[in-house]
């Protein structure tokens, strides 16, 4: 089994080095010594969410906290092209679904969108709420999948914040399951932003199709089979990292 990996805060490792001591204390510092029950001895991976990972062997167990001696730091470019995920607020969680397993696959940044069919709607003190859940879910993805980078959670769009992402991304594909043109045959960048956009379960309206086309998206399509909004945008991600990453 691999090595766990725990999230510290941003640039907190900006000057660690081979041989340094670290101590990880807070939530994740918990975790690790009273949860995980790591002890003397034991690898364990830490992560600022920007790229840098060290890995390191426990030295010392404290109460809620461990002192780490780093063996070994990694900085890890950002992956091209960047994969974006816009994925609709939807019912039942199944949106956090969709962003914990987008997360598991790579994508680089989430963006929730109030689609006009959403049953579920952020305002006032939900919005934060359900802002501050997808941000938990991403983190909490990353550390599961070893992620040295963690997903950025923009803040909830409407119908004409997505058509401002979608003319600022290099490619911009929207899933639709009355779409002619497949997936796996679209030409894909080498680098810059590629946007996915995945509707909730009512599906993405006509009007917010074809504007969303009109602002240059693609419509396309997986196959014959209609997902889920929480299984859409991970099998789009699967198949976009396939002919990309993963080759």
């Amino acid at each position: 089994m691999s090595a766990p990996l725990f999230l510290v805060g941003a640039g907190a490792l900006q000057s660690v080095t081979t041989g340094d001591v670290v101590r990880l204390d807070g939530p994740e510092g918990r975790h690790a010594a009273t949860v995980a029950r790591l002890g003397h001895g034991e690898e364990l991976l830490l992560a600022d969410g920007s790229g840098r990972v060290v890995r390191g062997r426990v030295t010392g167990v404290g109460k809620g906290e461990l002192d780490v001696a780093i063996e070994d730091v990694t900085d890890e470019a950002p992956s091209q092209p960047a994969f974006t995920l816009v994925q609709a607020l939807a019912k039942n969680d199944r949106d956090l679904l969709a962003v914990e397993v987008a997360t598991e696959l790579g994508v680089d940044e989430v963006v929730p969108w109030a689609a006009s069919r959403s049953v579920v709607v952020w305002r006032g003190d939900r919005a934060a709420k359900g802002h501050a859940k997808w941000t938990r879910t991403v983190q909490t993805a990353s550390k599961q999948a070893r992620r040295a980078r963690v997903p950025g959670v923009a803040e909830q769009v409407d119908r004409r914040g997505v058509t401002d992402r979608i003319r600022a991304a290099d490619l911009a594909l929207v899933l639709h399951e009355e779409a002619t043109e497949p997936l796996v045959s679209v030409d894909l960048p080498n680098d810059g932003e590629v946007l996915l956009v995945v509707g909730p379960e009512g599906g993405i309206s006509p009007q917010e199709l074809q504007a969303f086309v009109d602002a240059g998206a693609r419509a396309v399509r997986l196959g014959s089979i209609v997902l889920r909004t929480s299984t859409a945008g991970a099998a789009a991600l699967a198949v976009l990292s396939g002919r990309t990453r993963w080759s």
